[in-house]
């Protein structure tokens, strides 16, 4: 694979050697690698025509669809940066990201329409649908107009190619720039780890705006092998793709294992295609990880890492899955380094380097580490806080907390207050910016607290304003039409004075404390 440098590589290596090899299936259509490569040319010349250029800005808002990949390595071909947006956001914190972004097009599923008509958008210029357009362009008219003749813009190593967005600690979104580098640099590590190759069948079923789910496909396509893709989390049509395509590669975060455990039709699917299962991304019983085991009967591999690291930069092998066995303890490890990744465990206020099995933050060294925070200078140095040197590495504070063990790293818990529900991130500002602008509330504070089927979930602590009876179902419907719904409180408790330290800040652990006694809290 030493040809491909680049997103827009792909297409063209596997189109010229494997023409005819099917690159993507979804909802029963098929698209081969010639016609992936020539769509997104189409794609490249389209997006010259809308006045794109290089490391300019486009951005992509639906659900999983062939269209993304070909809009993303479309971009790269022009050397543009693909921005993925997370379609579960409420209008407004859409509007933000595009706006922060710069975005020149964007490309929009229908349904999400109402969405962008709720939007000011200071940089969009163009905007194609994907289905019924409206007043808009539709994609096929939009490609269908340009030239299927490869532009062949210079891409450079370490130009960003592309850009998610991860929630901020103080409730703004900040865009991770990830670059070629960061992508093609680990990718040949990775796909060993992961068991791919060219006769890879991979099941992109996590959503595309997180680097689970395109990242993930592109490893696919990386390998030459079929990406078959879920549009969402339909668990009967997962399993029906599983079985209907003979999958043999697939990333699904615990609480879909979960679910999956406990879906009649789970019994009755033929998992026996499956090489490998990777999961991650957020916590996971040693219950759950025994019973998918036993009902997939494949290789089980964890990955711990974040958007800004490219995604994992530990792994926990299949060899070192021993539930019930004299290593069943390694289950609740997020296990060792892998390719060129160092690991430090630091104290947090003095940055100095913590023994064996002592608890600190997570500090990471590798090529996969995020070139920098999109226009957010303070944020990337925060980031990196002994800076980065001259080959592009530097220590990067993941915000985890963890210790080390024979090697293997252990994650105990967060250094900053984020919640992690059903794999996605929640930062408790957020939510609490929102409750603060009720007129009927004095103070809020947002914790996460347990949850069976999400690991945690949001809880809201209100002291009311004089004289005022705010209602839980209304306080939580207030928030879901400010805030996407997952990051919405599911229960709130009044309390008559929310506890703080001298300096005001709230005393988040001795709010926590009563609902995880007795209880495990951590991230995978």
């Amino acid at each position: 694979m030493s040809t491909i440098t680049s997103l827009a590589d792909i297409t063209r290596v596997h189109a010229a050697s494997q023409p005819d090899k099917v690159a993507m299936i979804f909802e029963d259509r098929q698209w081969t690698y010639a016609e992936l490569d020539q769509e997104s040319n189409q794609v490249a010349n389209a997006l010259i025509a809308a006045g794109v250029g290089a490391q300019d800005r486009v951005a992509h808002l639906d659900k999983n669809g062939p269209e993304y990949f070909s809009f993303l390595f479309g971009a790269s071909k022009i050397n543009a940066v693909g921005v993925a947006v997370n379609w579960r956001l409420a209008a407004p914190e859409m509007e933000y990201i595009l706006n922060h972004s710069g975005a020149k097009v964007l490309l929009i599923g229908e349904e999400f329409l109402g969405h962008y008509e709720q939007m000011e958008l200071t940089s969009i210029s163009t905007v194609v649908v994907v289905g019924e357009a409206g007043p808009h362009v539709d994609y096929s008219s939009w490609i269908g107009s340009a030239a299927d003749v490869d532009p062949n813009v210079e891409v450079g190593w370490t130009d960003t190619s592309y850009q998610l967005y991860t929630s901020g600690t103080t409730g703004l979104p900040k865009g991770v720039e990830l670059t070629n580098r960061n992508f093609f640099e680990m990718l040949p590590a990775a796909s060993e780890e992961w068991y791919f190759d060219t006769d890879s069948v991979n099941l992109v079923a996590m959503p595309l705006f997180h680097i689970a789910g395109s990242g993930w496909g592109v490893v696919g396509l990386f390998n030459g092998g079929t990406n078959v893709l879920l549009r969402e989390a339909d668990l009967v049509e997962l399993l029906r793709l599983i079985e209907a395509y003979s999958v043999t590669n697939a990333l699904l975060v615990p609480a879909i294992l979960q679910f999956l455990l406990i879906t009649p039709e789970a019994e009755g699917t033929d998992f026996s295609s499956l090489r490998c299962m990777v999961y991650g991304a957020s916590p996971i019983t040693e219950e759950v990880l025994a019973g998918s085991m036993s009902l997939m009967g494949c290789k089980f591999v964890q990955a711990y890492g974040l958007t800004e690291t490219t995604g994992g930069v530990t792994i926990l092998r299949a060899d070192d899955h021993d539930p019930g066995g004299p290593r069943a303890h390694l289950l609740r490890s997020a296990g060792r380094v892998w390719g060129d990744v160092e690991l430090r465990i630091v104290d947090p206020e003095t940055h100095e380097d913590l023994a064996e099995e002592e608890v600190g933050e997570v500090w990471v060294k590798t090529i996969q580490n995020l070139k920098s925070y999109w226009n957010d200078p303070d944020a990337t140095a925060d980031a990196y806080p002994e800076g980065i040197d001259e080959d592009g590495r530097g220590w990067f504070r993941t915000g985890d907390a963890g210790y080390m063990s024979d090697g293997f790293l252990f994650i105990h818990d967060r250094v900053k207050d984020m919640i992690i529900s059903g794999a996605e991130n929640i930062y408790p500002a957020e939510v609490e910016n929102a409750l603060m602008a009720h007129p009927e509330i004095a103070d809020a504070a947002v914790i996460g607290v347990p949850d069976e089927k999400w690991g945690e979930t949001v809880k809201a602590i209100i002291t009311p304003a004089a004289d005022c009876d705010p209602q839980e179902a209304a306080l939580i419907e207030y928030c879901r039409e400010r805030l996407a719904h997952y990051k919405c409180p599911t229960s709130v408790e009044r309390m008559d004075m929310i506890p703080r330290n001298p300096s005001g800040k709230i005393l988040k652990t001795e709010l926590r404390a009563p609902y995880w006694e007795g209880k495990e809290r951590g991230v995978n």
